[in-house]
């Protein structure tokens, strides 16, 4: 009998043991964020794992393919997109909870050249001769139709009446961060991403910043999946706490939600 309870004892050990990893994997969070986040958002999940010991594992790509991707049935617990299109692409697909939709934080778009060009300080207004500028160089932005970087980007120029002639010039990107290693790589003599992706990058230099009136808000959504685990909720919290905030600013994002006190 002393043998049968010892091994019964020790039979328990061992599933407690195997369930150990399961249960900490139910722990984790998958978030799908947009590429140009990046850097804050690593931050970020650090301080969230360092707080909670959940581990947030992220996925980076344009908030085009992460929406597509999240449709097609990815596990990902948050999605956050660097445009309201993309969020309002999933909210129809009914991929997101939309009672946990929030509008984050804020950004700008600036022309960038790799840090020797000659270009230098640049004035973008209306009558903005980019085709000019860029000789006979390339300019990288992301897609003009579906990256949001390059939705921004065009939208601008032909506010500004720079589009048409500039736009054979284009090098479309997959992401913004692809059209930001172009121009750091020295592939493209100008770029328009983000400011705080020119901001992360020692490569390249800012040589202007677009008119917030020359194109949509650059607005970036927020919201848990519709096949989030219970655990997205009080991430959720955190990215709207002022841990986020401070972090989110330090990379250059306008924080647009007051932090509860």
């Amino acid at each position: 009998m002393d043998r049968l309870v010892k091994i019964l004892f020790a039979l328990a050990i061992v599933g407690s043991v195997a369930a150990s990893p399961a249960s900490a994997e139910e722990k984790g969070l998958t978030v799908f964020a947009a590429a140009s986040m990046k850097n804050a958002l690593d931050d970020i999940n650090a301080a969230y794992t360092a707080k909670t010991s959940v581990k947030v594992v992220a996925s980076y790509a344009a908030s085009s393919v992460l929406a597509k991707q999240i449709d097609q049935g990815a596990p990902a617990d948050v999605f956050l997109s660097a445009d309201t299109d993309w969020m309002d692409y999933a909210a129809k697909q009914k991929t997101i909870n939309t009672e946990t939709r929030t509008n984050l934080l804020g950004n700008s778009i600036v022309l960038i050249a790799p840090k020797d060009s000659s270009i230098d300080k640049v004035e973008i207004a209306s009558g903005f001769d980019l085709a000019r500028l860029a000789g006979s160089g390339r300019i990288a932005t992301g897609d003009v139709n579906s990256v949001p970087v390059g939705k921004y980007a065009k939208a601008a120029l032909e506010k500004l009446g720079a589009w048409e002639a500039a736009a054979p010039k284009f090098a479309m990107a997959e992401s913004v961060r692809a059209a930001l290693t172009l121009v750091a790589r020295g592939e493209a003599v100008l770029g328009i991403v983000y400011a705080t992706d020119a901001k992360v990058e020692p490569e390249v230099k800012i040589v202007g910043t677009f008119p917030a009136d020359s194109h949509p808000p650059i607005i970036y959504p927020v919201a848990a999946t519709t096949s989030a685990g219970s655990g997205a909720a009080a991430y959720l919290a955190f990215l709207r706490s002022s841990a986020a905030k401070t972090i989110f600013e330090k990379y250059g994002f306008t924080f647009l939600i007051r932090p509860p006190s």
